[in-house]
């Protein structure tokens, strides 16, 4: 049976992108000025992958099988004079097989990973979405309220606390590969004891 795949140019990175999330990049290796140029013109994304083995800047690193697509929502210049971006994550993929072109970028042949619709908050999960609402808060984000709009949907209560709480990133990894947003939410749950203060 054939896997339908679409060839996607990947980034590796020391860091997760969840669908939804916001990430800032500072790029200034020629493969990925030139892959920031070609995504700007075409609209088209750019996968992003935690890194297994390697570094981001030098020789191509090892990604993980499992990322989010990345696309360019902002461009600026920073303080040092190098290229600053923003993606949002849209869709998660699994990587099927790469290749390394001749100027380092990785590609990647990716399958789509399919997205269930939006699912509301079980009751046993419903004090994440107060927890999330708090952080929010803190960090002066407005939101609609705690279990309403998505603070009320599993799916985005997963993805943001993923983001916000203090996890090592092969936890973020191990979260974004989880395709029920329940699991990752239950999960949560268990790591909830780890953030209490002393």
């Amino acid at each position: 049976m054939s896997v339908d795949t679409t060839e996607l140019p990947l980034f590796p990175l020391s860091t997760v992108l969840f669908p939804g999330g916001q990430l800032s990049l500072r790029i200034f290796e020629p493969r990925y000025l030139d892959l920031v140029k070609r995504s700007a013109r075409s609209g088209e994304g750019f996968g992003i992958c935690l890194i297994l083995d390697g570094r981001e800047a030098g020789e191509p690193a090892i990604p993980a099988a499992l990322g989010t697509e990345a696309v360019i929502v902002d461009f600026a210049m920073t303080d040092d004079g190098l290229l600053g971006i923003t993606v949002e994550g849209r869709r998660r993929f699994h990587v099927e097989r790469t290749r390394v072109r001749d100027d380092g970028l990785i590609h990647g042949e990716v399958t789509w990973k399919p997205e269930p619709g939006p699912a509301p908050l079980r009751d046993e999960h419903a004090l994440l979405s107060v927890l999330l609402a708090r952080i929010l808060d803190k960090a002066g984000i407005e939101h609609d309220g705690v279990g309403k709009g998505d603070l009320a949907d599993a799916a985005h209560v997963a993805w943001r606390l993923a983001e916000w709480l203090p996890l090592a990133s092969p936890e973020r990894q191990q979260l974004l590969q989880l395709d029920d947003p329940h699991a990752r939410l239950q999960w949560l749950v268990g790591r909830l004891p780890d953030f209490q203060p002393e």
